[in-house]
Formats: C-alpha cells, structure tokens, sequence
C-alpha cells in the first residue's frame, strides 16, 4: 500500500505532505506533516516475520517506551498490516553521551513487561535454519562462533528476564542535548539486560574506560556480562546479515555487513579481556 493511502487511512479528508525518510535498512520510514503537526509514519518490510520481528509487539513496546519518555508518543497503529504511527522528534539522529544511555536503560529494563520474548542464543539458530532452507550459504565462522555462544550462555543462564530494546545502533537515538529518544522498537522482547548494554558497548566503540561509564550510569559493576554479551550482539547481526540475503528486497549489500561484523566478533573473541570473562 503506498504512503499516500494509509496517510488517508489515519487522517481522512486531511490535506498532508509526506516525504521519505532515509536511514533504514528494512523499513520504510516517511515523515508525515498534517497541518502543525508532524509524524513518522513506519511501513514494515517484506517478510519482517523471518527475521523474529512481530508488529503487534513492536506496537507494544513502542507504547511502553513512550509511557516510559524513552520513545515517542505512539500516534496509530494501523491493523492487520501493523503500520505504525509516531510523533515526529526533533533533534540529530546518534547524539547522545554515554551516562545519558546508562540511565535510559536502567529505566526501560526497570519498566513493565513487553509481551515478546528475545533470547540472543535461539535467535543466531533461528537465523541460520531459515538461511540455509533459503539456499543461502552459511558463514564458516557460524561453527565456531556457536559453540562460544554455548559457553556463553552457560555464564548467563541466571540473568533476569526484563524488557529490552536489543537494536541499540546509533541511527536508533534522537538527541537535541538535554533529551534523549530511543527509537526502533521492533526487535524488543524480554530477555538479557546485558544484551542491550553490550549492543550499545560494541557498535558505539567503546573503549575500557566508555564500558566503564555505561555501567555506573546504569548502576552495575558486571564488566565480564557485557563483554561477553558484546559477542553475542555481533554474533546477532552477522546472522542478521546472512538471513536478509534471503529475504531482504532492499538494495543493499547484506553478506558484506554480515562478514564485517563476523570479523569483528574474531576481534572480540581474540581479546584478553573476553578470554578471561569466558573462563
């Protein structure tokens, strides 16, 4: 269905200008101006589904975020299709400082229950059954990075369950210097608050020192969980990368996001610091 009709669908016999927005790389974004206001209006991709992403969820959790002050406010939610309906935020997509995030994350993971579940270890599986019914070659690395998974997991079977964003790259904050919005809510679930901390740790670069800032804004000492989990986050879009070369219709080129993020989970994994967490 084109912008213009489900513009229509949520605004009937309102004049509207809609223009696209640019930054993702399985959506389609538009920025809807109805009179004053100004909106974002979200258009799921082809067979999002394959890749664990649910909308009637991501309506969910949208709504707990912005309950929270951490997303937008939720403006429509668009059924069976699962178009979403946001206000617009102003400000510059990735800025943002680290204690800043802490802080947010304590508050999401804190927050009430999302009614999806995420578990990093059953999604790379997941990934890889539905790559390879597909006829898409898996990575050579996918052996060895799973049986370090395994070890992993075994460290972070007591982790608690709470509510999770588990897409923390930069394109997914808003900031404007005193407010911080966090955006992009459709792989959110329940599941292993160091995900979240070790996804934003390993795709911001952050050093020793950055890790160590998130941690006391997010108010937790465990260095080791989020290095660990820092693998698990690349080991999560590598996988991600190889499934989108069998659904994605995107003009993009997704086994060199999934190599590059394989190389970069070698590097992970080759770290002091990673061999002494994993024991």
């Amino acid at each position: 269905m084109e912008p213009t009709q489900i513009v229509e669908r949520v605004w009937p016999d309102r004049a509207a200008t809609i223009e696209p927005l640019g930054g993702g790389i399985t959506n389609r974004n538009f920025r809807v101006d109805v009179r004053d206001e100004t909106f974002v209006l979200r258009i799921g991709g082809e067979d999002t589904q394959l890749l664990g992403i649910d909308r009637d969820s991501e309506h969910a959790a949208s709504r707990v975020a912005a309950e929270l002050g951490l997303g937008p406010e939720v403006i429509a939610f668009l059924e069976p299709e699962g178009y979403l309906v946001t206000r617009f935020v102003a400000g510059e997509v990735g800025r943002l400082d680290v204690p800043q995030v802490g802080a947010a994350l304590r508050r999401l993971h804190d927050g009430p229950p999302i009614p999806s579940r995420f578990d990093s270890f059953r999604v790379v599986e997941a990934y890889c059954a539905i790559a390879d019914e597909r006829g898409v070659p898996i990575p050579a690395l996918f052996g060895w990075a799973s049986e370090i998974a395994r070890q992993i997991e075994q460290h972070r079977r007591a982790a608690p369950t709470l509510p999770c964003h588990n897409d923390l790259l930069n394109a997914n904050f808003i900031g404007d210097g005193s407010r911080l919005w966090i955006v992009d809510w459709e792989y959110a679930g329940m599941g292993d608050p160091f995900f979240d901390l070790g996804n934003f740790a390993v795709n911001h670069e952050l050093d020793a020192d950055g890790e160590r800032l998130l941690l006391e804004s997010y108010g937790s000492g465990d260095v080791e969980a989020l290095i660990l989990m820092r693998f698990m986050s690349d080991f999560r879009e590598a996988m991600w990368g190889v499934v989108q070369q069998a659904i994605s219709t995107l003009e993009f080129d997704f086994r060199a996001y999934a190599d590059e993020h394989f190389e970069r989970l070698e590097r992970t994994a080759a770290e002091p610091g990673f061999r002494a967490a994993l024991g």
